[in-house]
């Protein structure tokens, strides 16, 4: 039989089959694993989110990217630095800049 194994954001590897593991994947590269139990690494996750946002917003907004950076930096970072879980991280897209979540 073989055996399926998680490896975590620091290497640490575990048997699937005797983790705890978040329902959760959008944020798979930010788990870590403590005992048998894997988490989210908010830290990491909040840099994923970040990247996400980046990624979708590139082709929608480079020309606007200057004033929109701003804008961002005036109100909506401090949603994303302020977030201590992964449902206020999710909830801190912009939906009406952005489109529809990735993260829904």
């Amino acid at each position: 039989m073989t055996k399926t194994f998680i490896t975590d954001k620091d290497g640490a590897t575990i048997d699937a089959s005797t983790a705890t593991v978040p329902s959760d994947r959008h944020f798979r590269n930010a788990w870590k694993l403590s005992g048998s139990v894997i988490s989210e690494d908010m830290t990491e996750a909040k840099k994923i989110f970040k990247d996400k946002i980046r990624e979708v917003r590139k082709p929608l907004l480079e020309a606007e990217d200057v004033t929109y950076m701003k804008a961002m930096e005036a109100d909506d970072a401090s949603a994303i630095s302020s977030a201590d879980t992964i449902a206020k991280l999710k909830a801190a897209w912009d939906a009406s800049t952005l489109g529809d979540s990735p993260y829904a």
